[in-house]
């Protein structure tokens, strides 16, 4: 990897900033000045220090995206792809934990970190995820009930229980707006959820995972990387 990418990926500084410090002859590689920023270096074995401060390198980053609508869950596709939204961390060879639908928006988790996504995608670790939707249909009582049981999909899979509050209902056009905290991640499976109870999701939006809310800071389309006890949530 080049010097400057890894230090700029690091928070080091921009590209430009990097190629300051370079010319400043305050960074090292095992000890000895480097001036150049296309020297390539690898972070997992050599000794990169800034100003006297080792810049460690991190083997594992998981990033929060406030996923647009129309952009697609995947690594790759014919359409863009939350990887695409993503700047400066190809080296990581990040993927989604899980998939939120090219038409709903909000809380995904981006990393590389396999057993980190097997553990929050299993439902044997029983990982709350929480979904705002706006339904076409008024959502009852007996709807949270038949919810709390599990519902029988069009193809016949039952659901585990889903746990369904009502934030509010219109009944003179017939409108709802719910929270649904369910921990599977089926295909569609919010939306053929309420199918199968004869409602329509006209809206979606996954508004936390684990104990880990959705930042409300981050717009639509924007990322951070998430801190230690921010990753300790959603595992929670």
């Amino acid at each position: 990897m080049r010097l400057d990418k890894f230090l700029s990926n690091h928070g080091v500084g921009s590209r430009k900033e990097v190629k300051a410090l370079l010319k400043k002859k305050v960074i090292t590689v095992n000890d000895l000045v480097v001036t150049k920023s296309d020297v390539k270096v690898n972070p997992e074995i050599d000794t990169i220090m800034v100003q006297g401060e080792i810049i460690h390198f991190e083997p594992y980053v998981y990033i929060m995206l406030n996923k647009p609508h129309g952009v697609v869950s995947s690594t790759q596709d014919k359409d863009k792809t939350v990887i695409d939204l993503i700047d400066g961390l190809d080296h990581y060879d990040l993927h989604p934990v899980g998939r939120l639908d090219k038409d709903t928006e909000g809380l995904l988790i981006l990393t590389n970190d396999g057993q980190f996504s097997h553990d929050v995608l299993s439902p044997k670790k029983h990982v709350d995820k929480t979904y705002f939707a706006k339904i076409a249909g008024v959502v009852s009582y007996d709807t949270i009930k038949t919810f709390s049981k599990g519902v029988t999909l069009e193809d016949g899979y039952h659901t585990m229980p889903g746990d369904l509050s009502v934030i509010s209902v219109d009944n003179n056009n017939q409108m709802s707006e719910i929270n649904l905290v369910i921990q599977e991640g089926k295909f569609h499976q919010v939306k053929r959820m309420f199918e199968a109870v004869n409602m329509k999701v006209t809206y979606l939006k996954r508004i936390k995972m684990g104990d880990l809310f959705l930042d409300e800071n981050l717009k639509v389309g924007e990322y951070k990387k998430l801190t230690q006890d921010e990753i300790n949530l959603v595992r929670k």
